[in-house]
């Protein structure tokens, strides 16, 4: 390997997205303090003077915080100090933007309370997964819906940002979960955001069309390791995924039931609104048990996902430009840049 090849922004990026990785891996999000939480209340600040109940407004609204964190992200990727600053800054805003530790971990204390029988302790811990009504659910209903939880997220809150942050380094990182992030605040069909919350939704819909699909794909590839088929996952995708309300979603949580060889979806209600959200895959009910293998394959996508996206880097390095650097290889062209309910510690996108 040469010495260009070790200061390539692309090994820069690759080896920050692993770091990243790592430290969310091993720590999970912080306790308090979290930049996803600020992000958060900014949004809230800046929502209450430009809403109006308007498509317009709603898209206001997203472009300035989603290009704030493109101005952002741009100026972090440009800090001085080469390919170690690099590495650090990618590292630093992947584990920001992370959150496969901290979802894995919820799911896990669920499991944990429904093989004690603890329904009451359950239905609480369920809410920090998702935003239906667990007040009238059996330990089998709160389970199908950690199991759906845990597929939607692992999309959201680990493909989809290591994805993005391959393809266009710390401001893609920092513009997705900004978009996700947003969808989950303002993105539902209530009286106040069914216009204003259009475009963060529609938006978010655009960027997961890509990951959710390569998130499908690799649970399908890694059903084997809990003793399901890729052929099922695969034939779940195609036959139930569009039954789901949501363009990617319907892919994850179909292609984690033909893993698991379980169905999904089917009737929940949310704020005393009952919704059909289709059956996905054609085995048996979910089960206690099922939450657990739920929590092994979400791991495996999320590794597999990694030396994905690890790749991808070394793809996108090869344009001739850069989306943090402007120029590549000595070019110097005159190129321009490049570029819902609970959450789990702040970092998740929105789930069932």
């Amino acid at each position: 390997m040469t010495l260009a090849n070790l200061r390539s922004p692309a090994l820069g990026t690759a080896a920050g997205l692993l770091l990243g990785y790592a430290v969310d891996a091993l720590v999970g999000d912080p306790r308090r303090g979290h930049p996803v939480a600020a992000f958060g209340r900014m949004a809230s600040w800046v929502e209450r003077r430009t809403y109006a109940s308007r498509r317009g407004a709603g898209v206001t609204h997203v472009g300035l915080l989603v290009g704030g964190s493109v101005v952002l992200g741009t100026a972090l990727g440009r800090a001085p100090g080469g390919q170690v600053a690099r590495v650090v800054v990618t590292g630093a805003a992947t584990w920001t933007v992370l959150g496969g530790r901290s979802l894995r971990r919820e799911a896990a204390v669920l499991a944990g309370q429904l093989e004690a029988g603890d329904l009451a302790a359950a239905r609480v811990q369920v809410t920090h997964l998702v935003g239906r009504d667990p007040s009238r659910l059996d330990a089998d209903e709160l389970a199908r819906a950690c199991v759906e939880s845990v597929a939607e997220n692992t999309s959201d809150a680990v493909v989809a940002p290591l994805l993005w942050g391959a393809v266009a380094g710390v401001p893609g990182l920092l513009a997705y979960r900004a978009a996700n992030t947003l969808d989950a605040m303002v993105g539902h069909r209530s009286e106040r955001y069914l216009r204003f919350g259009w475009a963060a939704a529609r938006f978010d819909d655009l960027l997961n069309l890509g990951p959710a699909r390569v998130a499908g794909l690799l649970a399908a590839a890694a059903a084997p390791l809990v003793g399901g088929s890729p052929r099922a996952a695969l034939a779940a995708v195609r036959r139930d995924a569009a039954r789901h309300p949501s363009p990617n979603a319907g892919v994850v949580e179909a292609a984690f039931a033909g893993a698991l060889g379980v169905r999904l979806g089917g009737v929940n209600v949310y704020g005393g609104e009952v919704e059909d959200r289709g059956t996905l895959g054609d085995g048996r009910t979910v089960e206690v048990g099922d939450v657990q293998r739920a929590v092994r394959l979400s791991r495996a996508v999320s590794v597999l996902s990694l030396a994905v996206a690890v790749g991808l880097t070394a793809v996108v390095g090869r344009f001739p430009w850069d989306p943090l650097t402007r120029s590549r290889a000595g070019l110097r062209l005159s190129v321009p840049d490049g570029r819902s309910r609970r959450r789990v510690s702040g970092s998740q996108g929105r789930t069932p």
